[in-house]
């Protein structure tokens, strides 16, 4: 009585993450839409500008909307997905969260050290939120290599019957 309903491996495989779920459809759209209003808001911010900007201001314009882009086309790239992922997103979207983390805490330490304050604060919270998206890319690769081994494993059992 406690058997499950013969599933091929293909239904099975499928069953481990669903491609097109309503949470992660909603993820998806979530990361397009504010990937895409950030890269708009730091356009019409920093074209509207009245005068030339410093260079570093410049860069750390161009860094966050790089930023944003990336989560653009991340949501983009996840709502395109007609597969099953095995985690792919969540380990795409982990490294994306720790360089949108390192780069800037390690170009504003860069900064405090070059003026000759602030450091200590600087490295406390960029290094809070570094560790975080480490801890988030370090979980995602172990959840996206649980994934796959089930389905080789899934494999392996339905190619023997």
């Amino acid at each position: 009585m406690t058997e499950e309903p013969r599933l091929s491996a293909r239904e099975l495989i499928e069953r481990l993450e669903p491609a097109l779920s309503p949470a992660r459809r909603i993820r998806a759209v979530t990361a397009l839409l504010t990937g895409l209003s950030g890269t708009v808001f730091m356009a019409v911010l920093w074209g509207g500008e009245p005068g030339p900007l410093p260079g570093r201001t410049q860069a750390m314009f161009a860094l966050l909307t790089v930023v944003c882009l990336a989560w653009a086309v991340y949501g983009g790239w996840l709502l395109t997905r007609r597969v099953p992922l095995f985690a792919t997103d969540r380990v795409i979207a982990a490294w994306i969260a720790l360089a949108a983390s390192l780069v800037p805490t390690a170009a504003l330490a860069a900064l405090a050290v070059r003026r000759g304050t602030g450091l200590a604060s600087v490295l406390s919270v960029g290094g809070l939120f570094v560790a975080t998206a480490l801890v988030l890319a370090v979980r995602a690769h172990a959840r996206r290599a649980a994934l796959l081994r089930r389905a080789r494993e899934l494999r392996t059992h339905t190619s023997e019957d």
